[in-house]
């Protein structure tokens, strides 16, 4: 795996610790270049400061984007996108997918876009917003998420369990969970919601959980 980050503020002050899934960040943003390879395909995204993993792609976003599985056509929801590598890998891999990227971070919107048009992609938006608020209405044949754990686990539990409401029939739900961080709690959210979750990957102390709606 050859990854390499390159920062645009190199002259920029340090900045406080601001939460990710803040809707405003107000710390000045301090831009960033990622050049990776994923699934055998070449990426850059432009990342900044108040937006998770801003100098590389973390490894459980990595482990879902070389384990998910995708359709070849329908809609797929990046649920929590960031700067958007999961949406943007979405939208490379699958052309005729629709892809539909959201977050809560004004920030992160922006660079999500950026990101589509640095990767030459015409089969992705993005919407601000809070978890499902901006896509009501669209029936999503797989959503997506490295969840913001730390933005609290009623949050995340909305994630999941609100899911199914927005999911196409045999519609999959992909989350990446750290093993040791709730996982057995998130596990039985899934259960919960769909009454079925098998374990696609696991990596590194990281597992890909996985539901269908049926």
């Amino acid at each position: 795996m050859l990854e390499k980050w390159r920062n645009l503020n190199l002259n920029g002050k340090s900045l406080a610790h601001e939460h990710y899934f803040s809707a405003r960040p107000r710390s000045k943003p301090r831009l960033g270049m990622i050049y990776t390879c994923l699934c055998g395909k070449h990426f850059e995204f432009l990342t900044g400061s108040s937006v998770f993993s801003r100098d590389h792609v973390d490894l459980g976003t990595r482990l879902l984007i070389e384990s998910m599985i995708l359709p070849e056509r329908g809609y797929s929801l990046d649920l929590g996108c960031g700067y958007g590598a999961v949406g943007v890998a979405v939208a490379a891999f699958k052309p005729c997918l629709q892809v539909i990227m959201v977050d809560i971070n004004q920030r992160a919107v922006w660079l999500a876009r950026q990101n589509v048009e640095r990767n030459n992609l015409n089969n992705a938006e993005i919407r601000k917003g809070r978890l499902y608020e901006p896509v009501e209405g669209i029936c999503f044949n797989t959503v997506l998420s490295n969840p913001p754990v730390s933005a609290g686990m009623e949050t995340v539990r909305k994630l999941i369990i609100e899911a199914p409401k927005h999911m196409a029939n045999k519609g999959t739900l992909q989350v990446v969970v750290r093993s040791k961080i709730c996982g057995k709690r998130l596990r039985s959210y899934f259960e919960d919601a769909f009454g079925n979750v098998d374990v696609l990957a696991r990596e590194s102390g990281y597992r890909v959980l996985l539901s269908k709606k049926s």
